[in-house]
């Protein structure tokens, strides 16, 4: 037997040539207890990862009734009827982060609804970071509507038909927002970069904490061919799930963030300075030449006097 001067971990005896190897479940209990102790002060101090039960993370705010956490907390359901939607909201705010949520969309005639899943600060000079999903006639393509909102200015429209059917199963649909940066991505492909243009006068979302939020709404009169297509009550109840919520991301509680001096030095969050590589490049690309729609940038009739400042950097 081998003994060491802290840890008895392996106990070795040989008898007719067999190696028995023994492990001492109580000495493996406390080395890793002393190393969770040592190591948690420094990872909450950098950043904070959430995931798994959609109860610790979310409360519902509207609906009565018609939105609900399911299958211990596995399972999040918004719906909407002729009476009302339905919405929830994070308990945490964030000053920064990666989050994802998989979705899958209200499925057949959708026309007149809209799911909203965006990150927003409050007060009247907010900041915003929207996903919205444009229902359909059934058939057609949903549209997938971004936008970006700096001190309340928004305007910053860019939308996209899907290169799948985002009711038929879960798709992820991803915010990374950082210093430098906000990046929409699906499935893990980026659809959509804002940088930060602060050197040209622009404002970007960096001071202002944000909870996530989404609902589940009628809007008729705008939604669906600009408010043509009405929405089909007899469809209803319409309904949108939500499962698999990740956030690697600073938390904001009592006016500081978890991370240090909000620059998460831990190795395991990239995000915080994560741009574009040049194979994310070429697939936002493809994303860009195959199915964007609308892009505010490239609207010169809206913006006689010129297109906005961030559009040329």
């Amino acid at each position: 037997m081998l003994h060491y001067p802290f840890i008895n971990l392996f106990c070795f005896h040989f008898q007719t040539y067999k190696l028995h190897i023994y492990f001492s479940l109580q000495t493996i209990v406390m080395a890793f207890t002393v190393c969770y102790l040592l190591l948690l002060p420094l990872l909450g101090s950098f950043f904070m990862v959430a995931y798994g039960n959609l109860n610790q993370h979310f409360d519902i705010t509207w609906g009565e009734g018609r939105a609900k956490i399911l299958n211990n907390g596995e399972l999040l359901t918004l719906s909407l009827d002729k009476a009302s939607g339905s919405g929830f909201e994070s308990k945490n705010e964030y000053l920064f982060g990666n989050i994802d949520m998989q979705l899958k969309l209200v499925p057949g005639n959708s026309a007149g609804t809209v799911t909203a899943y965006y990150l927003k600060s409050p007060g009247t000079t907010w900041d915003e970071i929207d996903f919205e999903f444009l229902g359909n006639l059934s058939g057609d393509p949903y549209i997938l509507h971004t936008n970006v909102f700096s001190q309340g200015k928004g305007s910053r429209e860019q939308q996209f038909y899907l290169w799948f059917d985002p009711t038929a199963d879960f798709h992820t649909y991803s915010i990374l927002w950082n210093p430098q940066r906000i990046i929409f991505s699906v499935d893990g492909t980026p659809i959509r970069e804002f940088k930060n243009s602060e050197s040209i006068g622009v404002p970007f979302p960096k001071s202002q904490p944000m909870r996530i939020h989404s609902s589940l709404w009628n809007a008729e009169d705008w939604a669906t061919r600009g408010g043509l297509v009405k929405t089909d009550w007899t469809q209803a109840p319409f309904t949108a799930s939500y499962r698999n919520f990740k956030a690697d991301a600073c938390v904001w509680s009592n006016g500081a963030s978890s991370c240090s001096s909000n620059s998460p030095s831990s190795t395991t969050s990239t995000w915080f300075s994560q741009e574009l590589d040049s194979t994310s490049q070429q697939r936002l690309k493809w994303v860009q030449n195959n199915y964007l729609i609308y892009n505010y940038c490239t609207d010169t009739k809206r913006f006689p006097q010129g297109i906005p400042p961030e559009c040329n950097v």
